[in-house]
């Protein structure tokens, strides 16, 4: 069975000090008489880096948190999907992001966060639970989510279904950071410290991180942090890796596939490889201006949500789309026999996520003169200079593989069977989600412009 890819997504939250470095890397010259050592490459000073240091508390596999609460923070992450989305969508082309990593990486840092820059978070991340609250509950909602990776039928052993969510924090070596902050990483997000020296090598510490994304996303997200992001000032960097690759319930008959033409939104035509399925029983909807079909994964908690505009209605339906509506489709689904037809697809997209949460009222934590992250470190100011996020996805007969990740880097400063099938061909721009139902957690979303 070949692999069906849904998603990986990662993201990279960068903290850096405005101030030159205080902590003294000098290497001592040797003895007279005595041969220098000669000086390592960047792999092997990597190599020799990343020394995990972790707090003592274990994570909490069984928080105490209401259902009220989980529910809340899931609630919540969808309304920052919907707003994200929005801030980004005027880019041109195809768009993937995973609105969960961004989520997960931020609520990271915002651990550290305090006074002023603690509310701007807050507010960026439409957070409705207070902040001592959030970090459980994202605990439990990861939990949850992880625990459907095993919520598939008996008669599937064999196919393919697996979800990876990964976080880890790379911190300065020697750096004074607070224990509060990393015993908050290590008992609801299970992250643990890796000592690194972006001081005297920040290509080296580049290399490593990137490296860990690599192996954490199966190499789907390669090159996340660019040269020149890291520097002698980086003190922090966090980091959350998505991989998710399911096969689909009901595959699509690869001998049925053929090439059909898509119709773009300026007029345009293109030729693209057509999947068909017939006759299954799939949740679907016909509203206002769209129509909506769910695909379930093997772990039937996970589904692919598709979103098909009216034709001629693709930017009309994009201005609506809002949190609200995306749970108002969900609701109005019903179980029908559906002939569906979609294009394949495969495609990447990187985005610099400052100046989306800037927009969203976390400019503060950006500025180097305004930001507060004292509860990560007393010693020096530092703020958050990037947040890259990549993400990739590939959609065929048989299934999909995403793969996310987000970086966060600081410096301091059943249907009747009586019934028609129903025919819903996708032969034009849509939307997609790829949502964890029990919680309605969105753990990729973007849209298909160009198959």
């Amino acid at each position: 069975m070949k692999k069906l890819y849904a998603g990986l997504i990662f993201l990279v939250v960068l903290i850096s000090t405005g101030c030159r470095p205080v902590i003294d890397t000098e290497t001592p010259e040797p003895p007279i008489g005595e041969t220098p050592v000669e000086e390592a490459t960047p792999t092997e000073q990597a190599a020799q880096q990343g020394t995990l240091v972790k707090s003592d508390l274990a994570r909490e596999t069984n928080p105490q948190v209401t259902e009220e609460q989980q529910q809340a923070l899931a609630d919540d992450t969808s309304k920052f999907a919907a707003a994200f989305y929005q801030q980004i969508r005027q880019k041109e082309g195809n768009i993937i992001y995973s609105p969960l990593s961004i989520s997960l990486a931020l609520s990271m840092t915002l651990a550290g966060a305090e006074t002023t820059t603690e509310e701007a978070m807050m507010q960026s991340l439409q957070y409705s639970l207070p902040e001592d609250q959030v970090h459980p509950a994202f605990n439990a909602l990861l939990l949850a989510i992880e625990a459907s990776e095993e919520n598939k039928p008996e008669e599937s052993e064999g196919s393919n279904f697996q979800l990876n969510i990964a976080n880890s924090i790379w911190g300065q070596s020697g750096y004074p950071f607070a224990s509060d902050f990393l015993d908050v990483l290590a008992r609801y997000y299970d992250a643990g410290m890796y000592n690194i020296d972006y001081i005297s090598n920040p290509e080296a510490a580049r290399e490593l991180i990137n490296q860990w994304i690599e192996d954490e996303t199966e190499d789907k997200i390669q090159d996340l942090i660019p040269p020149g992001a890291i520097n002698e000032l980086t003190r922090l960097v966090l980091a959350n890796a998505i991989y998710f690759n399911g096969s689909w319930r009901f595959p699509f008959n690869e001998d049925a596939t053929y090439p059909a033409p898509f119709h773009m939104l300026n007029g345009s035509e293109a030729t693209v490889d057509r999947m068909k399925l017939s006759g299954e029983s799939l949740a679907y909807s016909d509203g206002d201006n769209y129509q909506a079909v769910q695909l379930p994964y093997l772990s039937q908690d996970f589904v692919m949500t598709l979103l098909v505009p009216d034709e001629g209605k693709f930017n009309y339906f994009e201005d609506d789309l809002a949190a609200e509506k995306i749970k108002e489709i969900s609701t109005n689904l019903t179980v029908e026999l559906v002939n569906l037809e979609m294009p394949k697809f495969d495609f990447e997209t990187s985005t610099d996520a400052k100046k989306p949460l800037a927009a969203l009222g976390m400019a503060e934590a950006f500025q180097s003169d305004t930001a507060d992250f004292s509860g990560i470190t007393d010693v020096e100011d530092i703020f958050i200079s990037d947040v890259l996020h990549k993400a990739t996805i590939t959609v065929d007969e048989e299934g999909t593989e995403a793969a996310a990740a987000t970086v966060v880097i600081m410096r301091a400063v059943s249907a009747p069977e009586t019934k028609e099938p129903i025919s819903l061909v996708i032969d034009r721009p849509f939307l997609f989600m790829i949502q964890h139902q029990p919680t309605g957690s969105i753990l990729f979303m973007g849209r298909v412009l160009e198959p």
